[in-house]
């Protein structure tokens, strides 16, 4: 079985075409770079490139999979959340390819994809306790099955990734900032400067990350004050250590939360995972290591390719449904926003 599974949730269009024996046949990306003049995302500019660019991409998943459109046999798309225009882009193309080719359409939770992209690259099974950590999203949920998802936490104001991305815009590291952030922070000392624990001594699994945030920027400017409004290299580099080494130590401190609940409902749970992009983090992948070793817990991730926005992920969730015999309508409507759970 073939699948064709289209992302254009925020600023990556892409397309690729998955096996249901997990075969990669093709996963074509094409990263928006109009919007680095701008420092993140810009919505119109993003819904108009998607438009752009998604028949070229979709031809090229085809041809480097050696098939045309005939030969597939449903079709997969981020159906939400996201960026609306974006999401409508690839709802509304891969809703016309199903209809022309009389194939099943599968509408896809983005969150989705990235829960059961593991599923794709590694042989585990059902349950298991996932920290999805993104850009746009950062909770932990308890991972049942296909559609049978509970959250425990997740985020009271900013994600994850998106305070990396806001910190490199503080610093002038250009974007996406999640990936500059930590290598600058690797010429740093993590220990210069302290910045607050979010949600210090609070029980529980939600995350904070915007008084973190607030933090950095302080800091930032005191040293900029101080210095004639210069922020020296090593400053930007000590900044970004020692607020990559905060932001990890709070996932740590929740995390050990998460696993009690996870084991409380799973005794026998074996599997840790992280998805989303900021699970390309080596630096909060390698923390994590140990505080799941005491709690016999392994930690598995999907390759770094994967971890960020891409339409294998799509795929292959669209064909965890399909087997199911989870597909929808053509009537279906795009979503800016779709909770994977409450």
């Amino acid at each position: 079985m073939l699948i064709l599974g289209i992302e254009t949730s925020c600023d990556e269009t892409a397309a690729a075409v998955i096996s249901s024996d997990k075969k990669i046949l093709s996963n074509i990306i094409w990263s928006q770079t109009e919007h680095a003049a701008y420092g993140g995302v810009v919505p119109e500019i993003a819904a108009r490139a998607h438009m752009e660019y998604i028949e070229p991409v979709i031809t090229k998943a085809l041809l480097e999979a050696g098939i045309t459109l005939s030969q597939i046999d449903a079709v997969a798309a981020t159906a939400g959340p996201g960026l609306i225009g974006g999401v409508i882009v690839g709802v509304m193309t891969a809703k016309a390819i199903a209809s022309v080719q009389k194939k099943p359409f599968i509408a896809v939770n983005h969150l989705e994809g990235h829960a059961l992209t593991v599923r794709l690259t590694s042989d585990i099974g059902f349950p298991y306790l996932l920290l999805l950590a993104s850009g746009g999203h950062c909770q932990f949920l308890v991972v049942e099955g296909v559609g049978k998802y509970k959250k425990l936490g997740g985020t009271l104001d900013d994600a994850l990734g998106e305070v990396f991305d806001k910190t490199a815009k503080m610093l002038g590291l250009g974007y996406p900032g999640g990936p500059a952030v930590e290598q600058l922070a690797k010429k740093g000392d993590p220990s210069a400067y302290s910045f607050p624990l979010p949600l210090r001594g609070r029980d529980g699994c939600d995350l904070s990350f915007s008084g973190l945030k607030t933090a950095v920027r302080l800091k930032a400017e005191e040293i900029r004050d101080e210095n004639g409004g210069i922020l020296s290299e090593q400053a930007k580099a000590d900044i970004c250590a020692s607020f990559q080494y905060t932001a990890t130590a709070s996932v740590i401190n929740r995390a050990q939360w998460a696993i009690a609940e996870f084991k409380k409902l799973h005794p026998h749970g074996k599997y840790f995972v992280l998805a989303g992009g900021v699970a390309a983090n080596e630096y909060i992948r390698s923390n994590l290591l140990e505080v799941l070793a005491r709690n016999n817990l392994e930690l598995v991730a999907p390759p770094l390719k994967l971890c960020t926005d891409n339409a294998a992920m799509i795929a292959w969730a669209g064909i965890e449904r399909l087997e199911l015999g989870l597909i929808d309508g053509l009537d279906f409507e795009p979503r800016a926003r779709w909770p994977l759970s409450v």
